[in-house]
């Protein structure tokens, strides 16, 4: 079996794919199941979020295409047009771009700490709906322990960096002074906290929170002494707001164009700067279209999250070191555990031989033979049914001049000479 990583990110295709692609939370139990039921695939897991959409599997060595398949059925979609801007990684580089992922390393802000929440939220979610076996089971820990080793020994993670401080930071640029303007929060997850955080920190003058329950708004807006609403109320809040930032995981957009044209009107056209971190998409593209609307997407951050990304490259370059270091660790358990089912057949073929040839002996004492002469034949016998196979595949091996295995049977069979001692 092969361990397959499959998925798209921000590096390979536009919001307009990534958001068809995603799936929303009540998707992902039905996705494991139709994944561990393809005949391919043994264990599954899904992670997805605003930036990337990946598998990871446990498949036979044929699976690849048979999961593109089902992924596009899944989402309606063409598996031409996914297979333009789906990669796959195998076994060590599957492994290898997990940890990368897991670290931050592959994200459009680099050493962003929130992707690695995120995946271990989709190993939990695998784990609750029977995705994983041993094999994801093992690699998941492991690259948990790398991540927080990476965590701990680098900066990778100073000097927070993230969409959320991206997005603030680009608001930065419509207005030089947060004390004079209002923001409109949409969603109340990790990704709005943060902004809201970031926002304060900036002097904001004030903050509206949001939500599809009252109380999840409350309590983030208590939080930063906001003030919470629900998305009902979002149209009169518009009227007011200087900054929208929206981040919720809802199927269809929030803030259609019409909606936005009539608070602009009450603005009197006063400008107002968007940011939609969401995928799919909170903000019709067309309220782009509107005067006095500065609407950006997460694709549009890339130039401000390039100018943080130099600042993080060093500990980046150091995190390398570290993920080569915990994939090789991760090969060599693997071999390890590689070997284990050979070492548990060769225990099995042991212990039968013995078994017969004690059943044997027994029976023979139970005749009365002498039980010197069962004694003998029973470590004959036993000695030479453990040793034929072995000795005649060697002299197979040295007719075909096969010397490399020699050389491994040598290490395998024969116990080191016991050094001499002086008298």
């Amino acid at each position: 079996m092969t361990l397959l990583a499959l998925g798209i990110n921000h590096k390979t295709a536009a919001v307009e794919v990534r958001e068809q692609v995603a799936f929303a939370p009540t998707q992902l139990e039905v996705a494991l199941a139709e994944l561990r039921a393809l005949p391919e695939v043994q264990e599954a897991a899904v992670l997805s979020t605003c930036n990337r959409t990946e598998l990871y599997c446990v498949t036979s060595a044929k699976g690849e295409q048979a999961i593109l398949e089902w992924l596009g059925r899944f989402h309606n979609l063409g598996v031409e047009q996914l297979a333009q801007c789906a990669y796959h990684y195998l076994d060590d580089e599957a492994a290898r771009h997990l940890m990368r992922v897991a670290v931050g390393l592959d994200s459009m802000v680099l050493g962003e700490p929130q992707i690695l929440g995120q995946l271990k939220e989709a190993y939990q979610t695998a784990r609750l709906h029977q995705g994983l076996g041993g094999e994801l089971e093992r690699l998941f820990q492991h690259t948990f322990a790398v991540a927080k080793q990476v965590r701990t020994e680098t900066g990778i993670g100073e000097n927070p960096v993230s969409v959320a401080y991206a997005a603030v930071s680009m608001a930065s640029r419509i207005f030089d002074d947060f004390s004079c303007q209002r923001a409109l929060l949409i969603g109340a997850g990790e990704t709005i906290e943060l902004v809201a955080r970031h926002l304060r920190e900036a002097g904001i003058r004030e903050l509206i929170v949001a939500n599809r329950t009252r109380e999840r708004a409350e309590r983030l807006a208590g939080e930063f002494a906001g003030q919470a609403i629900t998305l009902n109320e979002i149209p009169h809040a518009l009227e007011r707001a200087d900054i929208v930032i929206s981040s919720t995981a809802a199927p269809l957009p929030i803030l259609g164009k019409g909606m936005v044209e009539r608070a602009i009107r009450k603005r009197r056209h006063r400008p107002v700067f968007m940011v939609d971190i969401a995928v799919p998409r909170d903000i019709e593209p067309q309220v782009g279209e509107l005067s006095d609307v500065f609407l950006y997407t997460v694709d549009d951050l890339q130039e401000v999250i390039e100018e943080n990304r130099r600042y993080r490259q060093v500990a980046a370059d150091q995190a390398e070191v570290l993920i080569e270091h915990g994939v090789g660790n991760w090969q060599h358990e693997r071999r390890v555990r590689g070997a284990g089912d050979l070492i548990r057949r060769y225990r099995e073929q042991g212990e039968t031989m013995r078994a017969a040839a004690e059943a044997q002996a027994l029976a023979q004492l139970a005749k009365g033979d002498d039980p010197q002469k069962v004694v003998g034949r029973l470590s004959r016998q036993l000695s030479n049914k453990l040793m034929h196979g072995p000795t005649t595949r060697l002299r197979e091996a040295s007719g075909a001049e096969r010397h490399d295995i020699i050389a491994a049977a040598e290490a395998l069979l024969l116990d080191p000479a016991t050094p001499s001692q002086d008298p």
